[in-house]
């Protein structure tokens, strides 16, 4: 019993420190746009990209940390899915921008995993931004919408090892705080991003 309650006392501290912020993305336009029933292809087209230039910042410059940490690190990728899924709706980046690493500098492993946290986290609620994006406009895991198709089934056991390997490394260096840095400047920086993108 004494082992499970620091545990559950960290992931409710992690969602609570940053339940600010994380709502705040959320209610951005561009966030909201996606759960609309009337959404746009070219809605989706640059909800999609603003999160490949995210993913594929993450996935080079601050994953590697976690190497030794999350096992199945190579298994979560999901920069492939999101060219994929924009391959298919004609879209082609014309730059590279780098919202999260450009901010940052010799960060820790496990304000690393907080930035994760928030990565990993995104394949839940995408579950149920897929089957939006599938009623509105057509698109499937197989056609145009793999990266809201996630980890398909396994979603939920991803999910759950994910927090079982963050709530270890936090237990075994006492490192909440920096975990929660790490995903408070997550949110943040995806706000960021999405917001001088999307502002006109």
């Amino acid at each position: 019993m004494n082992n499970t309650a620091p545990t559950v006392t960290f992931l409710e501290n992690l969602r609570s420190a940053t339940a600010q912020s994380h709502i705040s993305l959320e209610k951005l336009p561009v966030s909201e746009s996606i759960i609309n029933s009337e959404v746009t292809k070219e809605q989706y087209t640059l909800y999609l990209s603003l999160m490949q230039d995210v993913v594929k910042d993450a996935e080079e410059n601050i994953f590697p940390l976690l190497k030794n940490v999350v096992t199945d690190l190579q298994e979560r990728s999901k920069n492939h899915l999101l060219i994929n899924d924009l391959t298919v709706l004609g879209y082609h980046k014309k730059e590279e921008i780098k919202p999260l690493s450009s901010a940052l500098n010799n960060h820790s492993v496990a304000f690393a995993l907080g930035i994760m946290y928030v990565i990993e986290g995104s394949s839940l609620g995408g579950r149920v931004i897929l089957k939006n994006i599938t009623d509105a406009l057509g698109y499937t895991p197989e056609n145009g919408a793999s990266y809201f198709g996630g980890y398909g089934n396994k979603t939920g056991s991803h999910w759950k090892n994910f927090l079982a390997a963050l709530t270890l490394f936090e237990a075994e260096n006492n490192c909440a705080e920096d975990i929660i840095a790490g995903a408070d400047f997550a949110f943040n920086a995806i706000n960021l991003h999405f917001t001088k993108n999307t502002s006109k």
